[in-house]
């Protein structure tokens, strides 16, 4: 069985996977992290590797404590991968990307595929029907739109994201509540328009913390799948486990 441990701009979140199955899947905290670990690990003393992906910065003093217990592989530019990165600077590709990408070639391996998460920041990774892995683009997400019209304004109020019942705002808050929900809403749908005008056949993949938030406005058909992410790094570890 495998450990994932997938280190988030917001939280860190656990996975166990026998071969393609997700066992567990828990959310943690960085002040828990390794207590949360260690609990897992006492559960299931059959797991036997790991991988290690952080968009931040996790200290080496844990990930040597986990490599103690078993054999972990931290994710970089560097790892085996199972698509080929054309990227033109592969170094600053961030590994959560990387991952998304190392899923889609994996469960969608002779399609055209953009992989959307909607996270803390909204990225669109495309791999083509060859995979190779062609680029994508990095957006604010949900939560950043709501905060900066807080911070850089005198007078708008931070609001926390809810339904919307329609596109016209008709106070602040529901003004507000437009231009951010159904202004990212148009800007998915848009890129979603472009890279159909271009790649024909293409499958899209929605992920990320606030994907369901978005499925239900989107006009375009999807495919939701809250656990890419660790698919894609479940599936990075395979690669990597003789390295």
């Amino acid at each position: 069985m495998n450990l994932i441990v997938d280190a988030g701009n917001t939280r860190p979140k656990l996975a166990v996977f026998d071969k393609d199955r997700i066992l567990i899947k828990e959310h943690a905290s960085y002040d828990s992290l390794k207590n949360e670990i260690e609990t897992i690990l006492s559960a299931h003393p059959t797991i036997g590797q790991g991988i290690v992906s952080s968009v931040t910065q996790l200290e080496d003093s844990l990930i040597d404590w986990l490599n103690a217990k078993i054999p972990i592989s931290v994710l970089t530019h560097e790892s085996k991968l199972n698509f080929t990165n054309l990227y033109d600077t592969p170094s600053t590709l961030g590994v959560d990307r990387i991952a998304l990408i190392s899923a889609a070639a994996k469960y969608f391996q002779y399609q055209n595929v953009l992989v959307i998460d909607a996270g803390t920041c909204v990225t669109y990774d495309f791999k083509d029907n060859q995979n190779q892995y062609i680029g994508g683009a990095i957006s604010p997400g949900l939560q950043i739109r709501y905060k900066s019209l807080n911070d850089y304004t005198a007078n708008l109020p931070k609001l926390a994201p809810e339904k919307l019942n329609s596109f016209i705002g008709t106070s602040t808050e529901t003004s507000i509540h437009s231009g951010v929900m159904n202004g990212l809403v148009q800007e998915i749908d848009g890129v979603i328009n472009q890279y159909s005008q271009r790649y024909k056949h293409l499958t899209v993949i929605l992920t990320g913390g606030d994907a369901k938030i978005f499925a239900e406005y989107l006009k375009n058909s999807i495919f939701a799948d809250s656990n890419f992410l660790l698919k894609g790094l479940n599936t990075i570890l395979e690669c990597n486990k003789n390295q």
